[in-house]
């Protein structure tokens, strides 16, 4: 137990510390490169936080444990969307672009979407059991090439937002930045993990309750700290766009992958949470596109949201 709470203090250390370095590592690339700080954002910042959760569902997968793996994406998109967007909106209300909730949270919603018809195969099929199969994982992978070309077209456009007088960062120190801030994003973020799942386990929890709540906020947590730390720098692009990639990361990338490599069982999941990650994803466009913002009142209906379902989930244990 000792060495497990050990675990989950190194390991918020490092993240902490991971996510401030990644953060200036990032703005200091999308101003020598003149590229939009949203798609730094969408691209590498949410590509490096999304490794925890690519390395622990695919582990998990590999190990034989589905559900860990599909609870901790379903989980930890749960927790990017009301928790990360609801907590950095809290440090610094969020901008957002008409762009962003017109075309980019539109993306989130549809991966929700197409988790949910993939993984239905008992309402949508005859099967016996439902299933993220290999030819699921292809259409989710062809999915995220379709990202990557249309985020990659967005990288043309340049920056109105970027300080021409600021004096850019030399390669090496971008270079060093973002290596460090990922190594100690990654690192913190799987000791948390490690220490926090060990517990868990220890009171007898489920994989896919621990997937879906312990694993999942711990393999986000690099996705909190980067989001916040880059709200309070005045970056909200850099946020926001980690958000928006990581959800598509999650799903696109991640369970693309992992099924292609293993065919995974679902069953600990429920309809109610992927229910609730859709619901989570509709609110975000909804207050976006309401007052092209997310206030701190709202940040605090997100946060409350999440702890509904968290107590819904530790009431139905």
């Amino acid at each position: 137990m000792l060495l497990n709470i050990i675990f989950i203090i190194v390991g918020a250390v490092f993240v902490l510390v991971g996510a401030d370095k990644l953060t200036d590592g990032a703005v200091g690339l999308a101003r020598r490169f003149d590229v939009p700080e949203f798609v730094i954002g969408l691209t590498i910042v949410a590509f490096g936080t999304s490794l925890p959760e690519l390395v622990v569902s695919l582990f998990a997968s590999i190990s034989g444990s589905p559900d860990l793996s599909v609870g901790n994406v379903v989980g930890s998109n749960i927790f990017n969307t009301l928790v990360i967007v609801g907590g950095t909106a809290i440090a610094a209300p969020i901008m957002v672009p008409e762009v962003t909730y017109r075309k980019d949270i539109p993306l989130t919603i549809l991966a929700s979407i197409a988790l949910i018809a993939l993984a239905q195969d008992i309402w949508f099929g005859d099967d016996m059991e439902n299933e993220l199969t290999r030819g699921d994982g292809i259409v989710l992978l062809c999915f995220f090439i379709i990202f990557m070309a249309y985020t990659l077209s967005m990288a043309k456009h340049k920056d109105a937002s970027s300080s021409d007088d600021v004096k850019p960062m030399s390669i090496l120190r971008i270079t060093l930045y973002i290596v460090f801030g990922l190594v100690g994003l990654i690192g913190g973020g799987q000791a948390f993990v490690n220490g926090a799942t060990g517990i868990a386990r220890e009171a007898g929890v489920s994989e896919a309750v621990i997937g879906l709540t312990i694993v999942a906020c711990g393999t986000s947590l690099p996705e909190l700290a980067t989001s916040i730390m880059a709200a309070r720098k005045g970056s909200s692009g850099i946020s926001l766009g980690n958000v928006i990639g990581s959800n598509l990361f999650n799903i696109f990338f991640v369970l693309g992958t992992c099924s292609v490599i293993r065919q995974m069982p679902v069953k600990g999941v429920t309809n109610v949470d992927y229910i609730v990650m859709l619901a989570s994803a509709i609110f975000f466009w909804f207050y976006s596109r309401w007052d092209k913002r997310i206030n701190r009142v709202e940040g605090f209906f997100f946060l409350l949201c999440f702890f509904a379902y968290l107590g819904w989930l530790l009431y139905s244990i």
